[in-house]
This record gives structure tokens, sequence and C-alpha cells, in this order.
């Protein structure tokens, strides 16, 4: 079986493949870069346990990761638990995507998966709402080329900047918006930062179609996506997995020859 593990700036995704390609596994922890090697040893063993799985189950392991320091550790983990040397999305690593953009190489390895995802499962040309620690749209045109996005900043982020950046403003976190109006200064800010994500992804979605032409499918990912969507007007199709079925989409393009 092959374990993905997707390394974000606040949560890291797992999740394990079985040989018919299904998601047997899925788990979401806390990003920690002080985490060690052996704390990571004992995480694996534990969730596999729990579901029924040993180590040796694992014949493969792949990452995907926007935090360095995390990726060497579980690799370390990784030759230690199951006696493999990991693939790590990034330069050198085919994934069958035509990036378009300025430079290639600096493309993040999870904006890259989730092109590939894209391109693979879903009728093009595309567009890919991914809205985590930070909020990206990418554009795939009607040949897959990936033609670029935005990158801006999250809801937490954006809930705790104002909290920060200002005197009286309150630290709070997401919740439900029941008018767009607030009457209160916790239910203003939700509707800000809330409503206001869902009217930027809105504004994003039309304005790429007007580049890109007709585009056929809208996907959403993204630990904060069924926060916003429900407040977005655009049609939009959520996929909670879809990084990781791009990751293993880019393992069997390059571990199956």
């Amino acid at each position: 079986m092959l374990m993905t593990i997707d390394v974000g700036n606040t949560n890291t995704v797992i999740g394990v493949f079985d040989r018919y390609d299904e998601l047997v596994l899925s788990m979401r922890i806390q990003t920690n870069a002080s985490r060690m090697s052996d704390e990571y040893v004992v995480l694996f063993m534990d969730y596999l346990k729990f579901n029924g799985f040993e180590r040796k189950d694992i014949s493969a392991v792949l990452i995907s990761s926007v935090v360095p320091p995390v990726t060497e550790q579980i690799r370390t983990a990784a030759r230690h638990l199951f006696g493999v040397d990991c693939m790590v999305v990034g330069p050198g690593i085919k994934t069958g995507l035509n990036i378009r953009i300025d430079d290639p190489a600096t493309l993040g390895a999870d904006m890259c998966c989730a092109g590939v995802a894209a391109k693979a499962y879903y009728e093009l040309p595309c567009i890919v709402v991914d809205l985590g620690t930070a909020s990206k749209v990418l554009a795939l045109n009607e040949k897959g080329d990936f033609l670029g996005g935005i990158i801006s900043v999250g809801v937490e982020m954006a809930f705790s900047a104002l909290s920060k950046g200002t005197a009286a403003l309150p630290l709070i976190t997401g919740g439900n918006v029941e008018h767009a109006i607030g009457t209160n200064t916790v239910d203003s800010m939700r509707s800000g930062v809330i409503i206001g994500m869902a009217a930027m992804t809105d504004g994003f979605i039309e304005r790429f179609e007007q580049e890109i032409g007709d585009v056929k499918t809208v996907i959403a990912t993204g630990g904060y996506s069924p926060l916003v969507m429900p407040y977005c007007r655009s049609s939009i199709v959520y996929d909670a997995d879809l990084i990781l079925k791009g990751m293993l989409a880019i393992y069997k393009k390059n571990a199956l020859k």
C-alpha cells in the first residue's frame, strides 16, 4: 500500500491507498515543525494499528510538503519504520503537468498535486479553489496546462490579522454567518472574513472564466472550504481528497514504469 503525506503549514493530511487505488485511511493532524522523527514513528504505528494494518503493509511513501524541516523528519521516520526511501514531490519528479508559470520550479508541491488531480479526474478547463492556511485559486486550460492563479490570506490568517492589528477587536474563529450585515462585533468580523472570502472566490472564478473561456468544472478543496463554500454563488464541486488523489497519480507516473 501507498502512504501519502501532505504537509501543509497548518495541518498534515495522511492517506493510505490500497492496491486498487482506493483511499482506505485518512487522518489529519496539526503540523508541528518541532516534532521529531521518533514521534512520527510512534504516530504512524499507532495510526496503522488502530485501523487494523501493520507497518509491513506499507510498501511506499510519497510526501508533498511546504514545510522542509517536517519533510526530513518524516523521511527519517519512514526509513526506520517501513524500510523505504520516500518519494518527494518536487524538481525531478514526473507529474505529467505542463506548468506554464514564469518559473515552474517555484510552484508549491500542494498546488502541483491539486493541478495533477484536477487534470486526471475532472473535465477541463477547470478552476481549483484551495482554502487552507492560504487561499489559492488555480486555473487549468482545456489541454490541462497549469496556467497559474492567485494566492491570498486564509480564513484563520484573516481573523488573526484583525485581532493583532487592532486594539479592540477580539481573536475569534469561524462559524455560521446568519446575515451579511453584522449587528455586533463578532458577527461583523465573521461576515467580513467568511462572506468576504466567498465573494473573493466568486470574483476570481468569474475573472478566470473571462481569461480562459468556458470553464467546465470548479473544484474546492482545503480545510476551510466547507466553511466558505455555502456562501459562494458559483457552482463548485467539493473534493476533500483532491491533493491526495494528485499524489497517487504522481506516484504511479514515477514508480510504475
